[in-house]
């Protein structure tokens, strides 16, 4: 989508502080960090919220990837939270699926 801010990162075309990329997906920090820890991923297809798609694949390769970076971050064995927010009332600010990973302190609950 030509005005989506994260459809330009995972094009290249705007610089994001990565901590991973393949052909699917694209991993990088959040710009207003929540915590420690804060990195978004996203698929590098458009997908404007998580009720817009039904791809087990995808959603599950994104879990799996959260996983990982969740090691190579190093707060896969003191913890970490997964959230994906689904329209405003939930706080979603982009309209492009994304997974927030977060970590590096105690998460509180319930969250906000």
């Amino acid at each position: 989508m030509e005005d989506c801010i994260f459809c330009k990162i995972a094009k290249g075309s705007v610089s994001a502080k990565v901590v991973y990329e393949d052909d699917e997906f694209i991993a990088f920090h959040d710009i207003n960090p929540q915590a420690p820890v804060h990195i978004l991923i996203i698929p590098k297809k458009h997908i404007p919220r998580l009720c817009d798609t039904e791809d087990k694949e995808l959603l599950g390769k994104m879990l799996i990837l959260a996983n990982k970076i969740a090691e190579k971050m190093g707060i896969l064995e003191d913890g970490y939270r997964v959230v994906i927010n689904t329209n405003r009332n939930a706080g979603q600010t982009i309209d492009h699926l994304h997974l927030h990973l977060l970590g590096g302190r105690i998460m509180n609950w319930p969250p906000g």
